[in-house]
């Protein structure tokens, strides 16, 4: 399978060629804290938040700093501003110094999008370790906990949480089994914390991706995986579409939804 370039603000249309994304100004005057924002889908997202009209604070782990500033050039090439904020969130108190410092530099925040992730291919669960179980929940799911937690004591009527789960949640990979538990934790933390904070006016939505081209992918697959890496439209998502369907449940477009999950998957049809 070949390597295609990951894309941001480009949507492929049907017939192999692709538009680039038209903003309406939908996020005028909000202010984003989007994790693990240095590339794939949360850099997608940073970068399609701007062109709305959305202020942003991106954090990301220290050793990807390059792409991080990668990202925030992009994201001031689309007129927008874009802080940077280095930490791994497996720690509580990064996910605190990081809400922190989103409202230090942005004044508030409307919407947070939890999309930090860790994943490893691990073909039976006899031969994955516990620390990586461990590790994959502390990313994966804890962290969302703590960045919702602490943002929500800042956040008004108005305002949303977005988590990125993923398609694993409901077809239940074998070869990714942390990933995929804690996907579904994911889903569950999503419907329960809407419960909670729906009469007081801030919507909580997930989006499910199916195959996503990014960065993750080569890293953390083998070549038999990437072979098979698709989807039933023949192809896996570029980081822009889910972007899109993120920048839906951040805006008003989407103001009756919350507790849900967006399937953008490519055509797999879960009924979940």
């Amino acid at each position: 399978m070949p390597n295609p370039k990951p894309t941001r603000d480009e949507l492929p249309e049907a017939g192999g060629t692709s538009v680039t994304y038209k903003a309406a100004n939908k996020l005028e005057g909000k202010r984003a804290l989007i994790t693990g924002g240095d590339s794939g889908i949360g850099a997608a997202t940073a970068v399609l938040f701007a062109k709305e009209g959305a202020v942003i604070t991106t954090v990301y782990l220290p050793d990807e700093e390059q792409d991080a500033q990668d990202t925030k050039k992009q994201v001031e090439e689309a007129g927008g501003k874009c802080y940077l904020f280095a930490a791994d969130l497996v720690k509580k108190e990064n996910c605190q110094a990081a809400v922190d410092f989103a409202l230090e530099k942005m004044g508030g925040i409307d919407i947070l999008f939890n999309n930090a992730a860790y994943q490893m291919m691990v073909e039976d669960i006899l031969d994955l370790p516990d620390e990586q179980w461990v590790h994959t929940f502390n990313v994966n799911i804890h962290s969302y906990f703590y960045m919702a937690k602490y943002s929500l004591k800042h956040m008004k009527r108005g305002a949303v949480i977005i988590n990125n789960a993923s398609i694993n949640a409901y077809i239940g990979r074998p070869d990714l089994l942390d990933y995929t538990s804690t996907k579904g934790a994911i889903v569950s933390f999503t419907r329960g914390l809407s419960n909670q904070y729906i009469s007081k006016g801030i919507r909580v939505n997930a989006v499910a991706p199916g195959p996503v081209w990014t960065p993750l992918i080569p890293a953390t697959m083998n070549d038999e995986a990437q072979k098979q890496f698709t989807s039933p439209m023949g192809r896996p998502a570029q980081p822009s579409e889910i972007a899109s369907c993120v920048v839906f449940l951040a805006s008003m477009d989407s103001s009756c939804i919350s507790g849900q999950t967006i399937h953008c998957n490519g055509g797999t049809v879960v009924n979940g």
